[in-house]
């Protein structure tokens, strides 16, 4: 089944609202463990890709960290693309779920975030984890199984923007003091600073795509 799109404005309003919660202190507080589980997701997913067995993924508490752990090495070149991945996994998500709802196909990011979010759970190391992946993956349950079609229109949408947008601040969180840009840094001898803009114009990048698939389905 298909929906039908949001109008430009709608769209551009609940864009708004999310940037609303991502900018502000107060609700970034807990957006960010959902950032998180996006940034670790890509790892994994690249791991995954990449034929390596992982030893699993813990997510703590103090202050929105994960972490994603491969059993073997995957080679200089292999072992940058899983540090990079990692802060542009939110946007690229993000503009799955864009492209999703620009073909109509809008309830169904409801159903492929629940999907990832199970993915993740299943590979997930004792940690705080065990608490915010299946609280995220219930909200999104309840929201796909009870709520109106309206209710879940708008939803899709706030989550292609959460993480189109969470994307940008995640970098702008950590700058150029992250682990992986550390990782990096002693992988290719290219200073952290040097990630952190490439970081910065991937994620902007991913909103201005995005954005436009969400204002401007058509």
């Amino acid at each position: 089944m298909t929906q039908t799109p949001l109008s430009g404005s709608a769209a551009a309003l609940v864009g708004l609202a999310v940037f609303g919660v991502v900018t502000f202190d107060v609700t970034w507080q807990v957006i960010k463990y959902g950032t998180v589980m996006a940034h670790e997701g890509a790892h994994a997913v690249l791991v995954s890709l990449l034929f390596r067995e992982f030893d699993g993924m813990e997510f703590k508490y103090e202050d929105a960290e994960g972490g994603t752990y491969p059993k073997k090495d995957g080679g200089c070149l292999g072992s940058i693309i899983l540090f990079f991945i990692g802060y542009v996994g939110p946007s690229l998500f993000g503009l799955g779920a864009a492209r999703l709802i620009q073909t109509g196909h809008i309830v169904a990011v409801l159903w492929v975030t629940l999907l990832l979010l199970v993915l993740l759970a299943f590979g997930l190391r004792w940690s705080f984890g065990v608490i915010t992946v299946p609280v995220a993956a219930g909200l999104v349950y309840v929201v796909g199984r009870y709520m109106p079609a309206e209710v879940q229109i708008v939803a899709a949408y706030a989550i292609a923007w959460l993480l189109l947008l969470s994307g940008v601040r995640g970098v702008l969180r950590r700058r150029s003091g992250s682990g992986d840009g550390g990782k990096l840094k002693g992988l290719t001898g290219l200073p952290q600073f040097f990630w952190f803009l490439l970081w910065l114009a991937a994620t902007l990048g991913a909103v201005a795509i995005g954005g436009k698939m969400l204002v401007m389905p058509t």
